[in-house]
Protein backbone atom coordinates (compact mmCIF):
# COMPACT_ATOMS: atom_id res chain seq x y z
CA UNK A 1 0.00 0.00 0.00
CA UNK A 2 2.86 1.99 1.06
CA UNK A 3 5.35 1.14 -1.48
CA UNK A 4 4.91 -1.17 -5.32
CA UNK A 5 7.81 -2.52 -4.41
CA UNK A 6 9.29 -2.22 -7.89
CA UNK A 7 13.13 -2.82 -8.35
CA UNK A 8 14.68 -0.49 -9.91
CA UNK A 9 17.10 -1.06 -12.50
CA UNK A 10 16.71 1.58 -15.43
CA UNK A 11 19.37 3.27 -16.63
CA UNK A 12 22.26 0.54 -16.06
CA UNK A 13 23.37 0.65 -19.64
CA UNK A 14 23.94 4.76 -20.15
CA UNK A 15 26.56 4.84 -17.35
CA UNK A 16 29.07 2.77 -15.97
CA UNK A 17 27.56 0.49 -12.81
CA UNK A 18 27.80 1.39 -9.25
CA UNK A 19 29.71 -1.01 -7.22
CA UNK A 20 27.47 -2.93 -4.97
CA UNK A 21 26.95 -1.51 -1.61
CA UNK A 22 27.43 -4.28 1.28
CA UNK A 23 24.08 -4.87 3.40
CA UNK A 24 23.39 -3.91 6.85
CA UNK A 25 20.86 -3.40 9.09
CA UNK A 26 18.99 -1.08 11.73
CA UNK A 27 21.13 -3.01 14.30
CA UNK A 28 23.88 -4.07 12.36
CA UNK A 29 26.95 -1.82 11.37
CA UNK A 30 26.57 0.03 8.57
CA UNK A 31 27.82 -0.45 5.35
CA UNK A 32 31.23 1.10 4.98
CA UNK A 33 32.28 -1.56 8.17
CA UNK A 34 31.65 -4.65 5.99
CA UNK A 35 33.17 -2.66 3.13
CA UNK A 36 36.05 -4.38 2.63
CA UNK A 37 34.93 -7.92 2.46
CA UNK A 38 34.00 -8.36 -1.61
CA UNK A 39 31.75 -11.41 -0.75
CA UNK A 40 29.16 -9.05 1.04
CA UNK A 41 25.78 -9.39 -0.96
CA UNK A 42 24.04 -6.15 -2.15
CA UNK A 43 21.35 -4.59 -0.63
CA UNK A 44 18.51 -4.55 -2.94
CA UNK A 45 16.88 -1.00 -3.37
CA UNK A 46 13.18 -1.06 -4.28
CA UNK A 47 10.80 1.89 -5.45
CA UNK A 48 7.84 3.18 -6.48
CA UNK A 49 7.73 3.26 -10.33
CA UNK A 50 9.54 6.45 -11.26
CA UNK A 51 7.78 9.10 -12.60
CA UNK A 52 9.03 12.42 -13.46
CA UNK A 53 8.25 14.37 -10.88
CA UNK A 54 9.69 11.56 -8.50
CA UNK A 55 12.99 11.15 -9.71
CA UNK A 56 14.42 12.36 -6.32
CA UNK A 57 13.53 8.90 -5.20
CA UNK A 58 14.93 7.13 -7.61
CA UNK A 59 16.41 3.54 -6.57
CA UNK A 60 19.69 4.77 -7.50
CA UNK A 61 19.98 7.80 -5.04
CA UNK A 62 19.85 5.33 -1.95
CA UNK A 63 23.18 4.69 -0.56
CA UNK A 64 24.68 7.27 -2.96
CA UNK A 65 22.95 11.00 -1.44
CA UNK A 66 25.02 13.42 0.06
CA UNK A 67 24.57 15.41 3.12
CA UNK A 68 24.49 18.66 1.50
CA UNK A 69 22.17 18.04 -1.43
CA UNK A 70 18.24 19.15 -1.02
CA UNK A 71 17.05 15.79 -1.29
CA UNK A 72 19.60 14.92 1.59
CA UNK A 73 17.96 17.84 4.17
CA UNK A 74 14.72 16.06 3.32
CA UNK A 75 15.44 12.90 4.31
CA UNK A 76 17.01 14.18 7.18
CA UNK A 77 14.01 15.79 8.25
CA UNK A 78 11.67 12.87 7.69
CA UNK A 79 13.78 10.77 10.04
CA UNK A 80 14.59 13.22 12.71
CA UNK A 81 10.61 13.95 12.10
CA UNK A 82 9.36 10.69 12.59
CA UNK A 83 11.73 9.75 15.72
CA UNK A 84 11.04 13.18 17.34
CA UNK A 85 7.41 11.77 17.94
CA UNK A 86 8.82 8.83 20.18
CA UNK A 87 10.94 10.94 21.82
CA UNK A 88 8.35 13.81 23.10
CA UNK A 89 6.12 10.71 23.83
CA UNK A 90 8.65 9.55 26.29
CA UNK A 91 9.03 13.00 28.09
CA UNK A 92 5.73 15.28 27.72
CA UNK A 93 3.78 12.34 29.03
CA UNK A 94 5.28 12.21 32.52
CA UNK A 95 4.59 15.81 32.73
CA UNK A 96 0.83 15.31 32.39
CA UNK A 97 0.28 12.78 34.52
CA UNK A 98 -0.75 14.23 38.14
CA UNK A 99 -3.54 15.92 35.66
CA UNK A 100 -4.22 12.49 33.71
CA UNK A 101 -5.08 11.38 36.78
CA UNK A 102 -7.36 14.36 37.99
CA UNK A 103 -9.11 14.20 35.11
CA UNK A 104 -9.83 10.17 34.66
CA UNK A 105 -10.45 9.75 38.12
CA UNK A 106 -7.32 7.35 38.04
CA UNK A 107 -5.47 5.45 40.55
CA UNK A 108 -1.54 5.11 41.14
CA UNK A 109 -1.32 1.97 39.58
CA UNK A 110 -3.23 3.28 36.39
CA UNK A 111 -1.03 5.88 35.81
CA UNK A 112 1.81 4.01 36.59
CA UNK A 113 0.28 1.32 33.46
CA UNK A 114 0.25 4.64 31.50
CA UNK A 115 3.41 4.50 31.24
CA UNK A 116 4.40 1.06 31.65
CA UNK A 117 1.93 -0.33 28.67
CA UNK A 118 4.47 2.06 26.29
CA UNK A 119 7.21 1.07 27.87
CA UNK A 120 6.20 -2.84 27.32
CA UNK A 121 5.41 -3.29 24.34
CA UNK A 122 8.50 -1.01 22.76
CA UNK A 123 11.20 -3.06 24.93
CA UNK A 124 9.30 -6.19 23.80
CA UNK A 125 9.38 -5.46 20.18
CA UNK A 126 12.15 -2.84 19.18
CA UNK A 127 14.78 -5.78 18.36
CA UNK A 128 11.90 -7.21 15.83
CA UNK A 129 11.08 -3.99 14.10
CA UNK A 130 14.64 -4.07 13.33
CA UNK A 131 14.53 -6.96 11.71
CA UNK A 132 10.90 -6.59 9.58
CA UNK A 133 12.55 -3.02 8.17
CA UNK A 134 15.63 -5.41 6.75
CA UNK A 135 13.28 -7.80 5.09
CA UNK A 136 10.09 -5.81 4.12
CA UNK A 137 11.92 -2.16 3.20
CA UNK A 138 13.13 0.09 5.83
CA UNK A 139 11.08 2.63 4.24
CA UNK A 140 7.71 0.94 4.30
CA UNK A 141 8.14 -0.38 7.78
CA UNK A 142 9.03 2.91 9.08
CA UNK A 143 6.08 4.41 7.68
CA UNK A 144 3.76 1.79 8.92
CA UNK A 145 5.15 2.57 12.10
CA UNK A 146 4.85 6.16 12.08
CA UNK A 147 1.08 5.53 10.74
CA UNK A 148 0.27 3.16 13.69
CA UNK A 149 1.93 5.58 16.30
CA UNK A 150 -0.37 8.50 15.41
CA UNK A 151 -3.64 6.70 15.23
CA UNK A 152 -2.62 5.54 18.48
CA UNK A 153 -2.27 8.52 19.61
CA UNK A 154 -5.29 9.66 18.71
CA UNK A 155 -7.46 7.04 20.29
CA UNK A 156 -5.23 8.61 23.72
CA UNK A 157 -6.51 11.76 23.13
CA UNK A 158 -10.00 10.57 22.65
CA UNK A 159 -9.50 8.01 25.34
CA UNK A 160 -12.77 8.44 27.70
CA UNK A 161 -11.23 6.39 30.74
CA UNK A 162 -8.39 4.94 31.52
CA UNK A 163 -8.47 1.56 30.49
CA UNK A 164 -8.65 3.03 26.89
CA UNK A 165 -5.99 5.19 27.65
CA UNK A 166 -3.56 2.38 28.92
CA UNK A 167 -4.65 -0.31 25.90
CA UNK A 168 -3.62 2.86 23.25
CA UNK A 169 -0.37 3.90 25.19
CA UNK A 170 0.25 -0.58 24.54
CA UNK A 171 -0.24 0.44 20.95
CA UNK A 172 1.72 3.25 20.33
CA UNK A 173 4.90 1.14 21.59
CA UNK A 174 4.16 -1.42 18.67
CA UNK A 175 4.49 1.77 16.92
CA UNK A 176 7.43 3.02 18.25
CA UNK A 177 9.31 -0.21 17.90
CA UNK A 178 8.90 -0.01 13.84
CA UNK A 179 9.56 3.54 13.82
CA UNK A 180 12.40 4.14 16.16
CA UNK A 181 14.81 1.53 14.54
CA UNK A 182 13.90 2.54 10.97
CA UNK A 183 14.89 6.16 11.21
CA UNK A 184 18.14 5.32 11.44
CA UNK A 185 18.46 2.62 9.01
CA UNK A 186 16.78 4.56 6.85
CA UNK A 187 19.79 7.52 7.02
CA UNK A 188 22.25 4.48 6.65
CA UNK A 189 20.77 3.34 3.66
CA UNK A 190 20.52 6.55 1.73
CA UNK A 191 23.56 8.31 2.27
CA UNK A 192 26.83 7.63 1.05
CA UNK A 193 29.33 5.91 3.11
CA UNK A 194 31.89 9.22 3.84
CA UNK A 195 28.70 11.04 4.80
CA UNK A 196 26.57 8.33 7.13
CA UNK A 197 28.53 9.80 10.17
CA UNK A 198 28.00 13.62 9.51
CA UNK A 199 23.81 12.07 9.05
CA UNK A 200 23.51 10.69 11.67
CA UNK A 201 25.19 12.99 13.72
CA UNK A 202 23.05 15.49 12.34
CA UNK A 203 19.63 13.25 13.24
CA UNK A 204 20.57 12.80 16.78
CA UNK A 205 21.47 16.75 17.34
CA UNK A 206 18.41 17.74 16.22
CA UNK A 207 16.63 14.49 18.05
CA UNK A 208 18.51 16.27 21.03
CA UNK A 209 16.69 19.78 20.51
CA UNK A 210 13.21 18.00 20.78
CA UNK A 211 13.84 16.15 23.75
CA UNK A 212 14.95 19.65 24.86
CA UNK A 213 11.74 21.20 23.84
CA UNK A 214 9.57 17.81 25.06
CA UNK A 215 9.19 19.00 28.78
CA UNK A 216 8.63 22.58 28.27
CA UNK A 217 5.73 21.80 25.26
CA UNK A 218 4.07 19.22 27.43
CA UNK A 219 3.97 21.75 30.55
CA UNK A 220 2.48 24.15 28.02
CA UNK A 221 0.31 22.05 26.46
CA UNK A 222 -1.15 20.55 29.88
CA UNK A 223 -1.61 24.34 31.42
CA UNK A 224 -3.34 25.60 27.74
CA UNK A 225 -5.51 23.45 26.26
CA UNK A 226 -5.44 20.28 28.57
CA UNK A 227 -3.26 17.44 28.20
CA UNK A 228 -4.95 15.42 25.38
CA UNK A 229 -3.21 17.88 23.10
CA UNK A 230 0.27 15.97 24.22
CA UNK A 231 -1.05 13.22 21.75
CA UNK A 232 -3.05 15.03 19.54
CA UNK A 233 0.47 16.79 18.07
CA UNK A 234 1.35 13.38 16.73
CA UNK A 235 -1.06 13.41 14.16
CA UNK A 236 0.16 16.36 11.89
CA UNK A 237 3.75 15.69 12.49
CA UNK A 238 3.26 12.08 11.15
CA UNK A 239 1.14 13.27 7.92
CA UNK A 240 4.39 15.39 7.07
CA UNK A 241 6.58 12.67 7.83
CA UNK A 242 4.50 10.12 5.48
CA UNK A 243 4.25 13.16 2.55
CA UNK A 244 8.36 13.61 3.21
CA UNK A 245 8.77 9.91 3.04
CA UNK A 246 6.74 9.06 -0.02
CA UNK A 247 8.38 11.70 -2.04
CA UNK A 248 12.07 12.08 -1.09
CA UNK A 249 13.14 8.76 0.77
CA UNK A 250 14.39 5.75 -1.24
CA UNK A 251 13.45 2.38 -0.30
CA UNK A 252 15.63 -0.18 0.83
CA UNK A 253 16.21 -3.72 2.09
CA UNK A 254 18.37 -6.40 3.27
CA UNK A 255 18.18 -9.15 0.09
CA UNK A 256 20.61 -11.57 2.63
CA UNK A 257 18.00 -11.43 5.29
CA UNK A 258 15.92 -14.70 5.02
CA UNK A 259 14.74 -17.48 7.56
CA UNK A 260 11.44 -16.77 9.94
CA UNK A 261 11.43 -13.93 12.29
CA UNK A 262 11.28 -14.73 15.77
CA UNK A 263 7.75 -13.48 16.87
CA UNK A 264 7.88 -16.13 19.97
CA UNK A 265 10.86 -14.95 21.51
CA UNK A 266 9.47 -11.19 21.08
CA UNK A 267 5.85 -12.34 22.63
CA UNK A 268 7.52 -14.35 25.40
CA UNK A 269 9.84 -11.14 26.39
CA UNK A 270 6.74 -9.30 26.58
CA UNK A 271 4.62 -11.39 28.33
CA UNK A 272 7.34 -11.90 30.64
CA UNK A 273 7.94 -8.44 31.54
CA UNK A 274 4.56 -7.83 31.41
CA UNK A 275 4.10 -10.17 34.31
CA UNK A 276 6.67 -9.09 36.46
CA UNK A 277 5.28 -5.53 35.94
CA UNK A 278 2.13 -6.11 37.57
CA UNK A 279 3.05 -8.20 40.22
CA UNK A 280 5.15 -5.66 41.22
CA UNK A 281 2.60 -2.52 40.26
CA UNK A 282 -0.27 -4.66 41.95
CA UNK A 283 2.41 -5.19 44.90
CA UNK A 284 1.72 -1.50 46.57
CA UNK A 285 -2.37 -2.65 47.60
CA UNK A 286 -0.57 -5.50 48.96
CA UNK A 287 1.05 -9.40 48.31
CA UNK A 288 -2.26 -10.96 47.23
CA UNK A 289 -2.23 -14.64 45.52
CA UNK A 290 -2.25 -12.38 42.38
CA UNK A 291 0.40 -10.77 43.09
CA UNK A 292 2.89 -13.83 43.76
CA UNK A 293 1.13 -15.98 40.44
CA UNK A 294 1.40 -13.08 38.08
CA UNK A 295 5.49 -12.69 39.64
CA UNK A 296 6.15 -16.47 39.69
CA UNK A 297 4.78 -16.53 35.72
CA UNK A 298 6.76 -13.43 34.76
CA UNK A 299 9.65 -15.74 35.89
CA UNK A 300 9.25 -18.99 34.32
CA UNK A 301 8.30 -17.10 31.02
CA UNK A 302 11.39 -15.37 31.30
CA UNK A 303 13.49 -18.38 31.71
CA UNK A 304 11.23 -19.81 28.61
CA UNK A 305 12.61 -17.16 26.95
CA UNK A 306 16.00 -17.84 27.39
CA UNK A 307 15.74 -21.35 26.70
CA UNK A 308 13.77 -20.68 22.95
CA UNK A 309 16.62 -17.95 22.53
CA UNK A 310 19.13 -20.52 22.79
CA UNK A 311 17.72 -23.22 20.32
CA UNK A 312 15.66 -20.49 17.52
CA UNK A 313 18.26 -20.12 14.56
CA UNK A 314 17.80 -16.52 13.80
CA UNK A 315 17.19 -15.74 17.62
CA UNK A 316 15.59 -11.67 18.58
CA UNK A 317 18.27 -11.61 21.29
CA UNK A 318 21.90 -13.80 19.97
CA UNK A 319 22.32 -14.84 23.62
CA UNK A 320 26.16 -15.24 22.67
CA UNK A 321 26.78 -11.49 23.22
CA UNK A 322 26.59 -11.82 26.58
CA UNK A 323 29.70 -14.33 26.54
CA UNK A 324 32.06 -11.04 26.88
CA UNK A 325 31.81 -10.26 30.11
CA UNK A 326 32.26 -6.30 29.22
CA UNK A 327 29.09 -6.44 27.67
CA UNK A 328 27.66 -8.32 30.06
CA UNK A 329 28.96 -5.65 33.13
CA UNK A 330 27.92 -2.44 30.83
CA UNK A 331 24.44 -3.60 30.41
CA UNK A 332 24.19 -4.36 33.92
CA UNK A 333 25.39 -0.61 34.55
CA UNK A 334 22.79 0.47 32.30
CA UNK A 335 20.01 -1.52 34.09
CA UNK A 336 21.40 0.23 37.42
CA UNK A 337 21.79 4.06 36.40
CA UNK A 338 18.24 3.77 33.82
CA UNK A 339 16.12 1.85 36.61
CA UNK A 340 17.19 5.03 38.81
CA UNK A 341 16.94 7.95 35.88
CA UNK A 342 13.05 6.67 35.30
CA UNK A 343 12.25 6.84 38.71
CA UNK A 344 13.12 9.91 39.28
CA UNK A 345 11.55 11.30 36.07
CA UNK A 346 8.42 9.55 37.03
CA UNK A 347 8.08 10.85 40.37
CA UNK A 348 10.27 14.15 40.06
CA UNK A 349 7.19 15.79 38.38
CA UNK A 350 4.49 14.08 40.91
CA UNK A 351 6.10 15.75 43.86
CA UNK A 352 6.50 19.12 41.81
CA UNK A 353 3.07 19.85 41.11
CA UNK A 354 1.42 18.09 44.41
CA UNK A 355 3.73 18.93 46.63
CA UNK A 356 5.68 21.71 45.69
CA UNK A 357 2.52 23.65 44.06
CA UNK A 358 4.10 23.60 40.61
CA UNK A 359 2.04 24.11 37.40
CA UNK A 360 2.56 21.58 34.58
CA UNK A 361 4.56 23.86 32.68
CA UNK A 362 6.76 24.47 35.31
CA UNK A 363 7.52 21.33 36.51
CA UNK A 364 8.36 20.65 32.72
CA UNK A 365 11.24 23.72 32.91
CA UNK A 366 12.49 21.94 36.25
CA UNK A 367 13.73 18.79 33.82
CA UNK A 368 15.42 21.31 31.04
CA UNK A 369 18.86 21.83 32.41
CA UNK A 370 19.14 18.21 32.22
CA UNK A 371 18.37 17.73 28.34
CA UNK A 372 20.28 20.97 27.47
CA UNK A 373 23.45 19.75 29.05
CA UNK A 374 23.47 16.63 27.17
CA UNK A 375 22.48 18.22 24.44
CA UNK A 376 24.97 21.14 24.67
CA UNK A 377 28.09 18.77 25.87
CA UNK A 378 27.52 14.97 25.12
CA UNK A 379 30.09 15.14 22.23
CA UNK A 380 32.76 16.55 24.25
CA UNK A 381 32.18 13.75 27.41
CA UNK A 382 32.12 11.03 23.80
CA UNK A 383 35.69 12.34 22.60
CA UNK A 384 37.04 12.94 26.56
CA UNK A 385 35.64 8.58 27.01
CA UNK A 386 37.93 7.88 24.08
CA UNK A 387 40.90 9.90 25.01
CA UNK A 388 40.95 8.69 29.10
CA UNK A 389 39.35 5.33 28.57
CA UNK A 390 35.71 4.85 29.87
CA UNK A 391 36.17 3.36 33.15
CA UNK A 392 36.31 6.84 34.57
CA UNK A 393 33.48 8.54 33.32
CA UNK A 394 31.20 5.15 33.75
CA UNK A 395 32.34 5.51 37.58
CA UNK A 396 32.09 9.29 38.14
CA UNK A 397 28.77 9.82 36.18
CA UNK A 398 26.88 8.02 37.95
CA UNK A 399 28.50 9.19 41.24
CA UNK A 400 27.47 12.37 40.11
CA UNK A 401 23.84 11.87 39.11
CA UNK A 402 23.68 10.31 42.77
CA UNK A 403 24.79 13.60 44.17
CA UNK A 404 21.61 15.12 42.04
CA UNK A 405 19.49 12.76 43.45
CA UNK A 406 20.17 13.35 47.06
CA UNK A 407 20.16 17.02 46.74
CA UNK A 408 16.50 16.37 45.51
CA UNK A 409 15.77 15.73 48.83
CA UNK A 410 15.57 19.30 49.46
CA UNK A 411 12.29 19.80 47.00
CA UNK A 412 9.37 19.85 49.37
CA UNK A 413 6.46 22.30 49.92
CA UNK A 414 7.10 25.48 49.53
CA UNK A 415 10.41 24.47 47.70
CA UNK A 416 12.20 27.27 45.60
CA UNK A 417 12.93 26.49 41.55
CA UNK A 418 16.29 28.41 41.48
CA UNK A 419 17.59 27.00 45.20
CA UNK A 420 16.32 23.24 45.46
CA UNK A 421 15.25 22.35 42.09
CA UNK A 422 17.58 23.95 39.59
CA UNK A 423 21.00 22.98 41.44
CA UNK A 424 19.66 19.45 41.31
CA UNK A 425 18.84 18.90 38.05
CA UNK A 426 21.65 20.85 36.92
CA UNK A 427 24.15 18.14 38.87
CA UNK A 428 22.34 14.96 37.65
CA UNK A 429 22.45 16.47 33.95
CA UNK A 430 26.12 16.64 34.42
CA UNK A 431 26.62 13.40 35.42
CA UNK A 432 24.57 12.09 32.67
CA UNK A 433 26.29 13.81 30.20
CA UNK A 434 29.77 12.11 31.72
CA UNK A 435 27.81 8.52 31.16
CA UNK A 436 26.16 8.58 28.54
CA UNK A 437 28.45 8.99 25.23
CA UNK A 438 30.73 6.85 26.79
CA UNK A 439 28.37 3.69 27.85
CA UNK A 440 27.35 3.97 24.02
CA UNK A 441 31.11 4.01 23.23
CA UNK A 442 31.91 1.11 25.39
CA UNK A 443 28.70 -1.39 24.43
CA UNK A 444 29.91 -1.45 21.32
CA UNK A 445 33.50 -1.97 21.53
CA UNK A 446 32.43 -4.81 23.76
CA UNK A 447 31.23 -6.97 20.79
CA UNK A 448 32.72 -7.52 16.91
CA UNK A 449 32.59 -4.61 14.41
CA UNK A 450 29.74 -6.84 12.67
CA UNK A 451 27.74 -7.12 16.01
CA UNK A 452 28.04 -3.58 17.03
CA UNK A 453 24.32 -2.69 15.70
CA UNK A 454 22.42 -5.41 17.46
CA UNK A 455 24.45 -4.97 20.44
CA UNK A 456 23.40 -1.11 20.73
CA UNK A 457 20.27 -2.18 20.05
CA UNK A 458 20.33 -5.08 23.18
CA UNK A 459 21.42 -2.17 25.12
CA UNK A 460 18.46 0.54 24.39
CA UNK A 461 16.12 -2.60 24.68
CA UNK A 462 17.51 -3.28 28.54
CA UNK A 463 17.38 0.54 29.72
CA UNK A 464 13.82 0.51 28.66
CA UNK A 465 13.00 -2.40 30.22
CA UNK A 466 14.93 -1.23 33.85
CA UNK A 467 12.64 1.66 33.15
CA UNK A 468 9.76 -0.52 33.31
CA UNK A 469 10.78 -2.18 36.33
CA UNK A 470 11.26 1.02 38.15
CA UNK A 471 8.20 2.74 37.31
CA UNK A 472 6.26 -0.65 38.85
CA UNK A 473 8.32 -1.28 41.70
CA UNK A 474 9.62 2.34 43.42
CA UNK A 475 5.92 3.29 44.86
CA UNK A 476 5.43 -0.06 46.24
CA UNK A 477 8.49 -0.20 47.27
CA UNK A 478 7.52 3.74 48.67
CA UNK A 479 4.12 2.83 50.21
CA UNK A 480 2.69 5.14 47.88
CA UNK A 481 -0.67 3.68 46.33
CA UNK A 482 -4.00 3.93 45.50
CA UNK A 483 -5.21 8.15 45.30
CA UNK A 484 -2.41 8.57 47.54
CA UNK A 485 -0.45 10.33 44.98
CA UNK A 486 -3.25 13.26 45.22
CA UNK A 487 -1.88 13.53 48.98
CA UNK A 488 0.65 16.17 49.65
CA UNK A 489 1.96 14.37 52.57
CA UNK A 490 1.57 10.90 51.60
CA UNK A 491 3.69 11.91 47.67
CA UNK A 492 6.55 13.79 50.04
CA UNK A 493 7.86 10.78 52.33
CA UNK A 494 7.38 8.33 49.04
CA UNK A 495 9.41 10.60 46.96
CA UNK A 496 12.58 10.90 49.40
CA UNK A 497 12.51 6.88 50.41
CA UNK A 498 12.12 6.48 46.03
CA UNK A 499 14.94 9.17 45.80
CA UNK A 500 17.05 7.32 48.39
CA UNK A 501 16.39 4.17 46.44
CA UNK A 502 17.34 5.66 43.41
CA UNK A 503 20.51 7.30 44.57
CA UNK A 504 21.88 3.64 45.68
CA UNK A 505 20.92 2.43 42.36
CA UNK A 506 23.22 4.75 41.20
CA UNK A 507 26.18 4.16 42.97
CA UNK A 508 25.29 0.80 42.50
CA UNK A 509 26.40 1.28 38.62
CA UNK A 510 29.13 3.62 39.44
CA UNK A 511 30.96 1.11 41.71
CA UNK A 512 30.54 -1.59 39.20
CA UNK A 513 31.91 -0.06 35.98
CA UNK A 514 34.34 1.08 38.65
CA UNK A 515 35.20 -2.93 39.23
CA UNK A 516 34.71 -4.26 35.66
CA UNK A 517 35.47 -1.83 32.66
CA UNK A 518 39.04 -1.71 31.98
CA UNK A 519 40.31 1.77 30.85
CA UNK A 520 41.93 0.73 27.42
CA UNK A 521 38.71 -1.31 26.09
CA UNK A 522 37.90 1.36 23.17
CA UNK A 523 41.57 1.08 22.09
CA UNK A 524 42.22 -2.64 22.04
CA UNK A 525 45.12 -3.98 20.06
CA UNK A 526 43.84 -7.08 18.23
CA UNK A 527 40.67 -6.41 16.62
CA UNK A 528 38.38 -3.26 15.04
CA UNK A 529 36.09 -1.27 17.17
CA UNK A 530 33.32 0.42 16.07
CA UNK A 531 33.05 3.86 17.48
CA UNK A 532 29.54 5.59 17.73
CA UNK A 533 27.69 7.90 15.34
CA UNK A 534 25.69 9.64 17.72
CA UNK A 535 27.56 12.45 18.39
CA UNK A 536 24.70 14.10 20.63
CA UNK A 537 22.45 12.30 22.99
CA UNK A 538 19.75 13.19 25.39
CA UNK A 539 19.31 9.87 26.75
CA UNK A 540 16.93 9.89 29.23
CA UNK A 541 14.58 7.80 28.08
CA UNK A 542 17.53 5.49 26.86
CA UNK A 543 20.76 5.34 25.27
CA UNK A 544 20.82 5.33 21.09
CA UNK A 545 20.47 2.79 19.32
CA UNK A 546 23.65 3.74 17.41
CA UNK A 547 25.55 0.74 15.17
CA UNK A 548 28.51 3.32 14.89
CA UNK A 549 31.16 3.34 11.88
CA UNK A 550 34.36 1.16 12.41
CA UNK A 551 37.55 2.97 13.42
CA UNK A 552 39.87 3.87 10.72
CA UNK A 553 43.05 2.32 11.72
CA UNK A 554 42.29 -0.90 13.90
CA UNK A 555 43.87 -3.83 12.99
CA UNK A 556 41.48 -6.90 11.76
CA UNK A 557 42.05 -9.67 13.80
CA UNK A 558 40.33 -12.25 16.68
CA UNK A 559 36.97 -11.13 17.10
CA UNK A 560 36.22 -8.26 19.74
CA UNK A 561 34.72 -11.21 22.34
CA UNK A 562 38.50 -10.62 23.34
CA UNK A 563 37.01 -7.30 25.59
CA UNK A 564 35.53 -8.65 27.84
CA UNK A 565 36.89 -6.69 31.05
CA UNK A 566 39.45 -7.75 33.69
Amino acid sequence: MIDCAVRAQSNRAERPPDPPAPTFSALRPPPDTLSHHPDAPPVTLVTSAPRAQDRAVETDDAGALRIGTPQGRWVVLATVLGSSMAMLDGTVVNVALPRIGEDLGASLAALQWTLNAYLLTLAGLILLGGALGDRYGRRRVFLIGVCWFAAASAVCAAAPNVGVLIAARALQGIGGALLTPGSLAMLQATFRPDDRSAAVGLWSGLGGVAAAVGPFLGGWLVDGPGWRWIFLLNVPLAAVVLAVSLRHVPESRDESATGSFDIAGAVLAALALGGVTYALTAAGEGLSPAVWLSGAAGLLLGAVFIVVERRTPSPMLPLELFSSRLFTAVNLVTLCVYAAFSGVFFLLVVQLQTVSGFTPLTSGLALLPITVLMLALSARAGRLGKRIGPRLPLFLGPMVCAVGVLLMLRIGPGASYWTEVLPATTVMGCGMVLLVAPLTATVLAAVEVRRAGIASGVNNAAARAAGLLAVAALPALSGLSGDAYQVPASVDAAFRTSMLICAGLLVTGGLLALATVRGNVLAPEDHPVAEPDAAWSCGACGPPIDPGHERAGTPRGPAAGNATGP
